[in-house]
């Protein structure tokens, strides 16, 4: 199969594309999988051949304690559109593991195809070390929610920016998003108990800011939300401009 479109799109969120850009991307060559909730996409220290783009689904970026094998922490989340180990491609191995959050959808695209690239496409290949200078910043931008934030502003930080990613790429719309996290997940993401993540989610909803049924979540109210959270998109570089 060919590369997702929502890799195209979100490249496209930030750049123009040639034609000659465009016509490379749709030639690459993919292979599909399917994980079942909390299945491992990619292993930790795992050195492999391939990178990982989200298609379907959220995934995580998980590690496991020293020591402690039943306890992780989680430190990132991918959607659609993510080049989930992108920089596995130049590293001797990941520190971590990709698990899948709910039902995922992922394509695999071998290196020799991102070294080809690298080599005859500059400006593609700027645009690939972009997506992983992003991928950075939210990292960072997570460990100043969490330092700055108390646990509802944290969360609706969490869900202004999950919003903002899936809508970007075509994957949410309407304010609507579906977000198939168990509070013990939640708890893991924000590093509180399951127990001040579910006082979080129903201070949100007693504000009128959020209605979250299961796994779907509405946005009822962007500006209250986003201003209780001081959610600002400059992280996420959405700015459309030549680089």
């Amino acid at each position: 199969m060919a590369i997702t479109e929502y890799f195209v799109r979100y490249l496209q969120r930030r750049d123009r594309l040639s034609e000659r850009d465009l016509a490379r991307l749709r030639a690459v060559p993919t292979r599909n999988a399917s994980f079942n909730a909390g299945e491992t996409i990619v292993a930790a220290e795992q050195v492999g051949h391939t990178s990982c783009m989200m298609l379907r689904g959220l995934s995580a970026r998980s590690h496991q304690l020293v020591g402690r094998p039943q306890e992780r922490v989680i430190t990132a989340l991918h959607v659609p559109g993510d080049f989930i180990d992108l920089h596995g491609f130049v590293l001797a191995g990941l520190d971590h593991s990709v698990i899948a959050v709910g039902a995922v959808e992922v394509e695999f695209i071998d290196h020799s195809e991102l070294t080809e690239i690298t080599e005859n496409f500059p400006h593609l290949t700027r645009l690939l070390w972009m997506a992983t200078l992003i991928d950075a910043a939210i990292h960072r931008q997570w460990l100043v929610a969490a330092a700055s934030l108390r646990s509802s502003a944290h969360l609706a930080h969490l869900l202004c920016e999950i919003y903002t990613r899936l809508n970007a790429v075509g994957a949410a719309s309407g304010w609507q998003f579906s977000l198939p996290l168990l509070q013990r997940e939640l708890a893991d993401i924000l590093g509180y108990s399951p127990i001040h993540v579910n006082r979080a989610v129903r201070d949100l909803r007693d504000r009128g800011l959020i209605r979250w049924t299961g796994a779907d979540v509405t946005i009822l109210d962007w500006n209250g939300l986003s201003a209780l959270a001081r959610f600002d998109t400059t992280y996420l570089d959405m700015e459309r401009k030549s680089r």
